[in-house]
C-alpha cells in the first residue's frame, strides 16, 4: 500500500513542478515573449513589410549576409526565441539555413550578450565559474566563443542551404529563393 501511496504522490507532484513551472512563466517568460513580439510588429509595421520584405530579399542573396549578419542582428535586437521570427520574412528555401544558424548563434553569445538567450545563462556560468576559478578573466573566453560561434554558425547555415537543396531534389520539392514568389 505504502509504494501505491508514494507512487501517486510522486505522479501528482511531477504534474505539480509541472504547474509551478508554468505559473513562472506567466510572471516572467510570457510577458516578455509577447512585449518582444508586439515590438518587432510595431517596428515591421513602422518600417513596412515592403522594406522589411526587401531587406529580407537583399539579405538572402547573399550567403554571408544571410547565415551571419542577419541572425546576428536579428539575435542581438530580439534575443531568443523572438529572433526566430524575422525567418518569416525570408523565401521559403533559406528559411531552414536561417533557422540553424540562428539556432546555434543563441547558444554562442551568451558570455557576452546575456539577454540573447537567458534560458541557457546557467551553462555559460557554469563554465565562467570553472575559469574564474583557475584565476582567468572570462572575457577572453566569451569573445573567442562568439567569434568561432559567429563563424562556425555560419558555416552550418551554409551547410543547410546544400542540405536543403539535396533533399528538395531528391523528394521532388521546388522552394521559391525568392520572396516575391511566396507572397503571391
Amino acid at each position: 500500500m505504502d509504494f501505491l501511496v508514494k507512487f501517486a504522490e510522486t505522479f501528482i507532484g511531477l504534474f505539480q513542478q509541472g504547474a509551478d513551472v508554468f505559473v513562472s512563466w506567466i510572471g516572467s517568460i510570457v510577458p516578455l515573449v509577447l512585449i518582444l513580439l508586439v515590438v518587432m510588429n510595431t517596428i515591421v509595421n513602422a518600417l513596412g513589410e515592403k522594406r522589411i520584405n526587401k531587406f529580407a530579399q537583399h539579405a538572402s542573396s547573399n550567403a554571408l549576409m544571410r547565415n551571419m549578419i542577419l541572425p546576428f542582428v536579428s539575435a542581438f535586437m530580439l534575443g531568443n526565441p523572438a529572433s526566430f521570427t524575422m525567418g518569416k520574412f525570408l523565401p521559403e528555401f533559406y528559411k531552414p539555413s536561417y533557422y540553424a544558424a540562428l539556432a546555434q548563434y543563441c547558444h554562442t553569445s551568451n558570455g557576452i550578450f546575456p539577454h540573447i538567450n537567458p534560458g541557457e545563462l546557467f551553462v555559460w556560468l557554469g563554465i565562467a565559474q570553472g575559469v574564474e576559478q583557475l584565476g582567468l578573466s572570462t572575457m577572453p573566453l566569451a569573445v573567442r566563443y562568439l567569434l568561432v560561434g559567429l563563424v562556425m554558425n555560419a558555416v552550418g547555415g551554409w551547410v543547410t542551404d546544400f542540405t536543403t537543396a539535396y533533399v528538395c531534389k531528391q523528394q521532388g520539392v521546388v522552394l521559391s529563393k525568392t520572396r516575391e514568389a511566396t507572397t503571391k
